[in-house]
Protein backbone atom coordinates (compact mmCIF):
# COMPACT_ATOMS: atom_id res chain seq x y z
CA UNK A 1 0.00 0.00 0.00
CA UNK A 2 1.08 3.56 -0.65
CA UNK A 3 0.15 6.38 1.70
CA UNK A 4 -0.17 10.00 0.60
CA UNK A 5 -0.37 12.73 3.23
CA UNK A 6 -3.03 15.32 2.38
CA UNK A 7 -2.64 18.60 4.29
CA UNK A 8 -5.97 20.27 5.05
CA UNK A 9 -7.39 23.00 7.23
CA UNK A 10 -4.66 24.80 9.22
CA UNK A 11 -2.26 22.04 10.26
CA UNK A 12 -4.24 18.80 9.85
CA UNK A 13 -3.19 15.73 7.92
CA UNK A 14 -5.60 13.42 6.16
CA UNK A 15 -4.10 10.32 4.57
CA UNK A 16 -4.97 8.69 1.28
CA UNK A 17 -4.27 4.95 1.62
CA UNK A 18 -3.90 3.43 -1.83
CA UNK A 19 -3.94 -0.20 -2.92
CA UNK A 20 -1.74 0.00 -6.00
CA UNK A 21 -3.05 -3.20 -7.59
CA UNK A 22 -6.71 -2.17 -7.63
CA UNK A 23 -6.34 1.63 -7.43
CA UNK A 24 -8.89 1.59 -4.61
CA UNK A 25 -8.27 3.97 -1.74
CA UNK A 26 -9.40 4.98 1.72
CA UNK A 27 -9.07 8.42 3.28
CA UNK A 28 -8.20 8.84 6.95
CA UNK A 29 -9.64 11.83 8.84
CA UNK A 30 -10.91 14.14 6.09
CA UNK A 31 -11.24 17.50 7.83
CA UNK A 32 -12.48 19.06 4.59
CA UNK A 33 -13.43 17.57 1.26
CA UNK A 34 -11.74 19.73 -1.40
CA UNK A 35 -8.10 18.73 -0.73
CA UNK A 36 -9.13 15.08 -0.58
CA UNK A 37 -10.95 15.26 -3.90
CA UNK A 38 -7.92 16.95 -5.44
CA UNK A 39 -5.65 14.16 -4.16
CA UNK A 40 -8.03 11.45 -5.40
CA UNK A 41 -8.04 13.01 -8.87
CA UNK A 42 -4.27 13.54 -8.89
CA UNK A 43 -3.59 9.94 -7.88
CA UNK A 44 -6.21 8.48 -10.22
CA UNK A 45 -7.84 6.28 -7.58
CA UNK A 46 -11.36 5.27 -6.62
CA UNK A 47 -12.31 6.37 -3.10
CA UNK A 48 -14.11 3.50 -1.39
CA UNK A 49 -13.75 4.20 2.34
CA UNK A 50 -13.41 6.87 5.02
CA UNK A 51 -11.62 5.92 8.23
CA UNK A 52 -12.27 8.35 11.09
CA UNK A 53 -10.05 8.17 14.18
CA UNK A 54 -12.42 10.31 16.28
CA UNK A 55 -15.41 12.60 16.06
CA UNK A 56 -13.84 16.08 16.20
CA UNK A 57 -14.91 18.29 13.31
CA UNK A 58 -11.39 18.95 12.05
CA UNK A 59 -11.12 15.21 11.36
CA UNK A 60 -14.58 14.51 9.96
CA UNK A 61 -15.71 17.87 8.54
CA UNK A 62 -15.41 16.59 4.98
CA UNK A 63 -17.32 13.36 5.51
CA UNK A 64 -20.77 14.58 4.48
CA UNK A 65 -19.54 16.06 1.20
CA UNK A 66 -17.42 13.01 0.38
CA UNK A 67 -20.33 10.64 1.07
CA UNK A 68 -22.53 12.67 -1.27
CA UNK A 69 -19.89 12.64 -4.01
CA UNK A 70 -19.02 8.94 -3.71
CA UNK A 71 -22.22 6.87 -3.40
CA UNK A 72 -21.77 3.64 -1.49
CA UNK A 73 -18.59 4.75 0.23
CA UNK A 74 -17.86 2.98 3.53
CA UNK A 75 -17.47 5.15 6.64
CA UNK A 76 -15.69 3.42 9.54
CA UNK A 77 -15.71 4.94 13.03
CA UNK A 78 -14.95 3.58 16.50
CA UNK A 79 -18.03 2.25 18.24
CA UNK A 80 -17.99 4.89 20.99
CA UNK A 81 -17.80 7.80 18.51
CA UNK A 82 -19.96 6.39 15.72
CA UNK A 83 -23.16 8.16 16.76
CA UNK A 84 -21.31 11.48 16.61
CA UNK A 85 -20.21 11.08 12.97
CA UNK A 86 -22.99 11.53 10.44
CA UNK A 87 -22.81 8.99 7.64
CA UNK A 88 -21.18 6.19 9.64
CA UNK A 89 -21.80 2.85 7.93
CA UNK A 90 -19.87 0.63 10.35
CA UNK A 91 -18.74 1.04 13.96
CA UNK A 92 -15.59 -0.79 15.03
CA UNK A 93 -14.91 -2.32 18.45
CA UNK A 94 -11.46 -2.61 19.97
CA UNK A 95 -9.47 -5.19 18.03
CA UNK A 96 -12.02 -5.48 15.24
CA UNK A 97 -10.76 -6.13 11.73
CA UNK A 98 -11.28 -3.97 8.66
CA UNK A 99 -9.84 -4.22 5.16
CA UNK A 100 -8.95 -2.37 2.00
CA UNK A 101 -8.81 -4.33 -1.24
CA UNK A 102 -8.20 -7.57 0.63
CA UNK A 103 -5.52 -6.25 3.00
CA UNK A 104 -6.72 -6.67 6.57
CA UNK A 105 -6.03 -4.39 9.48
CA UNK A 106 -7.37 -3.92 12.99
CA UNK A 107 -8.28 -1.04 15.27
CA UNK A 108 -7.02 -0.16 18.73
CA UNK A 109 -9.38 1.71 21.03
CA UNK A 110 -7.44 4.70 22.44
CA UNK A 111 -9.68 6.63 24.86
CA UNK A 112 -8.39 9.90 26.33
CA UNK A 113 -8.45 12.65 23.69
CA UNK A 114 -11.99 11.47 23.04
CA UNK A 115 -13.60 8.50 24.71
CA UNK A 116 -14.10 6.82 21.35
CA UNK A 117 -10.75 7.51 19.68
CA UNK A 118 -9.26 4.63 17.71
CA UNK A 119 -6.07 3.91 15.79
CA UNK A 120 -6.25 2.12 12.43
CA UNK A 121 -3.37 -0.35 12.04
CA UNK A 122 -2.78 -1.83 8.60
CA UNK A 123 0.20 -2.98 6.52
CA UNK A 124 2.80 -1.73 9.01
CA UNK A 125 1.18 1.67 9.43
CA UNK A 126 -0.73 3.15 12.38
CA UNK A 127 -3.07 6.09 11.88
CA UNK A 128 -3.19 7.57 15.36
CA UNK A 129 -5.29 10.72 14.86
CA UNK A 130 -4.88 12.98 17.88
CA UNK A 131 -3.79 10.28 20.35
CA UNK A 132 -0.11 10.03 19.41
CA UNK A 133 1.68 12.88 17.64
CA UNK A 134 5.25 13.25 16.51
CA UNK A 135 6.95 13.93 19.84
CA UNK A 136 3.69 14.41 21.74
CA UNK A 137 0.14 13.32 22.51
CA UNK A 138 -3.32 14.82 22.35
CA UNK A 139 -4.99 16.91 25.00
CA UNK A 140 -7.19 15.17 27.54
CA UNK A 141 -10.53 16.50 26.37
CA UNK A 142 -12.81 13.61 27.33
CA UNK A 143 -10.57 11.21 29.26
CA UNK A 144 -7.88 11.40 31.91
CA UNK A 145 -4.18 10.77 32.31
CA UNK A 146 -4.63 7.12 33.26
CA UNK A 147 -6.60 6.53 30.05
CA UNK A 148 -3.96 8.27 27.96
CA UNK A 149 -1.17 6.30 29.60
CA UNK A 150 -2.99 3.03 28.87
CA UNK A 151 -3.74 4.10 25.30
CA UNK A 152 -0.18 5.19 24.56
CA UNK A 153 1.20 2.04 26.16
CA UNK A 154 -0.78 -0.05 23.70
CA UNK A 155 0.60 1.95 20.79
CA UNK A 156 4.13 1.76 22.18
CA UNK A 157 3.79 -2.04 22.17
CA UNK A 158 3.47 -2.10 18.38
CA UNK A 159 6.61 -3.18 16.50
CA UNK A 160 9.22 -0.40 16.54
CA UNK A 161 9.28 -0.18 12.74
CA UNK A 162 5.55 0.61 12.63
CA UNK A 163 5.06 3.89 10.78
CA UNK A 164 3.06 6.48 12.73
CA UNK A 165 0.77 8.75 10.72
CA UNK A 166 -0.54 11.44 13.07
CA UNK A 167 -3.27 14.03 12.78
CA UNK A 168 -1.44 17.37 13.04
CA UNK A 169 1.89 18.95 12.25
CA UNK A 170 2.93 19.77 15.81
CA UNK A 171 6.30 18.03 15.81
CA UNK A 172 8.58 21.06 16.06
CA UNK A 173 6.79 22.49 19.09
CA UNK A 174 6.49 19.03 20.63
CA UNK A 175 10.23 18.51 20.37
CA UNK A 176 10.90 21.86 22.02
CA UNK A 177 8.82 20.61 24.91
CA UNK A 178 10.53 17.22 24.89
CA UNK A 179 13.86 19.05 25.20
CA UNK A 180 12.56 20.88 28.26
CA UNK A 181 11.46 17.61 29.84
CA UNK A 182 14.64 15.69 28.98
CA UNK A 183 17.39 18.23 28.26
CA UNK A 184 20.06 15.51 28.17
CA UNK A 185 18.26 13.20 25.76
CA UNK A 186 20.60 12.99 22.76
CA UNK A 187 17.92 11.36 20.60
CA UNK A 188 15.58 14.31 21.12
CA UNK A 189 18.34 16.76 20.22
CA UNK A 190 19.19 14.84 17.06
CA UNK A 191 15.57 14.53 15.99
CA UNK A 192 15.00 18.26 16.51
CA UNK A 193 18.15 19.16 14.59
CA UNK A 194 17.21 16.95 11.65
CA UNK A 195 13.49 17.79 11.59
CA UNK A 196 11.93 18.61 8.25
CA UNK A 197 8.28 19.25 7.48
CA UNK A 198 6.09 17.52 6.71
CA UNK A 199 7.34 15.36 9.55
CA UNK A 200 4.89 12.51 9.03
CA UNK A 201 5.34 9.59 9.29
CA UNK A 202 7.28 8.88 12.44
CA UNK A 203 7.89 5.38 13.79
CA UNK A 204 7.01 3.72 17.06
CA UNK A 205 10.72 3.22 17.73
CA UNK A 206 11.48 6.91 17.25
CA UNK A 207 8.58 7.89 19.51
CA UNK A 208 9.77 5.52 22.24
CA UNK A 209 13.16 7.23 22.15
CA UNK A 210 12.06 10.86 21.92
CA UNK A 211 8.44 11.33 23.00
CA UNK A 212 8.16 12.10 26.74
CA UNK A 213 4.58 10.86 26.82
CA UNK A 214 5.82 7.38 25.89
CA UNK A 215 8.61 7.66 28.49
CA UNK A 216 6.86 8.21 31.87
CA UNK A 217 9.04 5.58 33.56
CA UNK A 218 12.31 7.26 32.55
CA UNK A 219 14.16 8.89 35.48
CA UNK A 220 14.49 12.30 33.81
CA UNK A 221 10.80 12.39 32.91
CA UNK A 222 9.81 11.31 36.43
CA UNK A 223 12.04 14.02 37.92
CA UNK A 224 10.53 16.69 35.67
CA UNK A 225 7.02 15.57 36.61
CA UNK A 226 7.76 15.38 40.34
CA UNK A 227 9.02 18.97 40.19
CA UNK A 228 5.44 19.80 39.19
CA UNK A 229 3.81 17.84 41.99
CA UNK A 230 3.40 14.41 40.40
CA UNK A 231 3.64 11.14 42.25
CA UNK A 232 6.03 8.61 40.77
CA UNK A 233 3.55 6.34 38.99
CA UNK A 234 3.42 6.57 35.17
CA UNK A 235 -0.15 7.91 34.92
CA UNK A 236 0.62 10.69 37.41
CA UNK A 237 3.84 11.51 35.56
CA UNK A 238 2.01 11.67 32.25
CA UNK A 239 -0.72 13.85 33.75
CA UNK A 240 1.82 16.30 35.14
CA UNK A 241 3.74 16.71 31.92
CA UNK A 242 0.50 16.93 29.91
CA UNK A 243 -0.62 19.82 32.15
CA UNK A 244 2.78 21.42 31.70
CA UNK A 245 2.55 21.05 27.93
CA UNK A 246 -0.91 22.63 27.92
CA UNK A 247 0.69 25.88 29.08
CA UNK A 248 4.14 25.50 27.51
Amino acid sequence: MRIVAVPNLKDNYAYLVIDEATRRAAIVDPGEAAPIEAAVAREGVTLVAIWATHHHHDHVGGVKELVAAHPGIEVLVGEHDAAKVSGTTKSLADGEAFELAGTRGHVIHNPAHTLGAITFVIDGAAFTGDTLFGGGCGRLFEGDAAMMHASLSRLAALPPETRVYFGHEYTASNLRFATAVEPDNADVKQRAAELATPSTPSTIGLERATNPFLRPSEPAVIAAAKARGAAGDPASVLGAIRSWKDNF
